[in-house]
């Protein structure tokens, strides 16, 4: 196991919440990190740099002051950054990033030494989302400080992978933090991400239903609503595999079971239009809606403190049930 430094005496659960596009903003973030989890945000959720530079400030400003009132501190921020050719603001995004020194930078689409390097200049921390073992060791031998497992049945970009195969794998060849992804909702699949392997879990759907959340409310419901058959996989919504609700993608006019892509990747586009009003069609992660496997344990829209502790309280207990079964079996 290996917990980073960044982390220690500052989380209360071994858990991120997933940075979930359109969907975290400032005020998720902060629930997030005052209740002892790492809250996260995609660089992406801004149109502009000033934007993304604005929720920098209010994210930073807002937990200094609450470290300084409480006396302590609290569960670090991290931020996603897409890591693709296609990305064409990606430098000025890491800028703002060191500037602010940003603790935990989250990578996608791309393990790059040079962004690596950059973070470490300033003592924050790189982990990258991995969907197999070779994009594993790509990143592993970029230097990044963690590798998130995102396994079968994640919400948004998806792997294929079992993920006792792929954590083990992993496990294999690289001696820093990993974590899991896919279909984690409840304390106890904390607790059992953690006995097969990983230091963290990665939660991403179970934080879109709550209440600091700022997905609207019909997106929240139909998550609530749905179970893991209302939840299928496709490229044909964004070029690349991922999980959406069944309800979402046929009110768009896409096949269920369309396995052929849309066009080619072009993430500027794809993520500038979801940002632009657009009433005669409906956009890709704004009207066209993803969720995890998990779904089917989703039940309410509580905030991120009731969530939390209700995590928790999952979680030891899980631990406290797996301890007496192990008693039994050795006595």
């Amino acid at each position: 196991m290996s917990f980073p430094d960044l982390f220690q005496n500052r989380l209360c659960l071994p858990i991120i919440a997933a940075p979930l596009f359109l969907a975290s903003g400032p005020e998720l973030v902060l629930a997030c990190c005052r209740s002892g989890i790492v809250g996260t945000f995609p660089a992406k959720n801004q149109r502009t740099l000033a934007g993304f530079e604005d929720w920098l400030i209010q994210i930073s400003d807002g937990l200094a002051h609450s470290e300084a009132v409480n006396g302590r501190q609290l569960a670090p921020f991290g931020v996603n950054l897409i890591v693709h050719r296609t990305n064409r603001s990606l430098e000025q995004e890491l800028n703002l990033c060191v500037k602010y020194r940003v603790p935990l930078i989250i990578t996608s689409l791309g393990a790059v030494p040079k962004i690596v390097d950059r973070v470490h200049s300033y003592g924050g921390i790189v982990f990258h989302d991995v969907i197999n073992t070779r994009h594993a060791q790509k990143a592993a031998a970029a230097g990044t400080d963690g590798l998130i497992a995102v396994v079968s049945g994640a919400g948004g970009h998806t792997g294929l992978a079992n993920p006792f195969a792929l954590v083990n794998e992993i496990r294999g060849f690289f001696d820093g933090t990993v974590l899991l992804s896919g279909s984690i909702s409840t304390g106890s699949d904390i607790a059992a991400a953690q006995t097969m392997g990983a230091d963290l879990a990665y939660l991403g759907t179970r934080f879109l239903a709550t209440r600091e959340c700022q997905s609207e409310s019909a997106y929240k419901e139909m998550i609530v609503n749905s179970t893991l058959a209302d939840v299928t996989a496709t490229p044909a919504v964004s070029g690349i595999n991922a999980n959406f609700l069944r309800q979402s993608l046929k009110r768009a006019g896409i096949e269920v079971d369309d396995a052929s892509p849309h066009d080619t990747i072009d993430i500027d586009r794809e993520l500038g239009d979801a940002l632009i009003e657009q009433p005669s069609s409906l956009r890709p992660w704004k009207d066209i809606w993803s969720a995890g496997h998990g779904v089917g344990s989703i039940t309410d829209i509580p905030s991120v403190e009731q969530l939390v502790t209700r995590l928790r309280a999952e979680y030891y207990a899980a631990i406290t049930a797996q301890n007496q079964k192990v008693n039994y079996l050795s006595s």
